[in-house]
């Protein structure tokens, strides 16, 4: 009966051990996403501040239209971008979070048998 005690408060630690390496790596990984956002939104700021101090000294409506054009296309092909890295680092942290948990899932199935 001790034996089986001290199994089962063993496997609780690893637990709780699994589950709180699981929350650090879903933290920094919200950290990581939070990060990189403010990053994409400075720079598209910046993009969109530039533009319009173009936009005030243009001279020709088609001058106008190629510069939003430009800008426009810029803007997609950064969010694209921005959301490709996004999807990749949402993904990085469900595999982070989930290698204790699934380590420990082992070690309990291990020990049942």
């Amino acid at each position: 009966m001790v034996a089986n005690f001290e199994s089962v408060q063993q496997l609780g630690k690893e637990h709780f051990e699994a589950v709180s390496a699981a929350a650090a790596a879903v933290t920094k990984g919200w950290q990581n996403i939070a990060a990189e956002t403010t990053d994409y939104s400075k720079k598209s700021f910046e993009k969109s501040r530039l533009l319009a101090e173009k936009l005030v000294t243009v001279k020709k409506i088609d001058e106008a239209f190629a510069l939003q054009s430009d800008f426009a296309k810029s803007a997609y092909e950064d969010f694209v971008a921005e959301a490709t890295k996004l999807g990749e680092l949402y993904s990085a942290i469900a595999k982070e979070a989930f290698k204790p948990i699934e380590t420990a899932t082992k070690n309990f199935t291990t020990a049942a048998e």
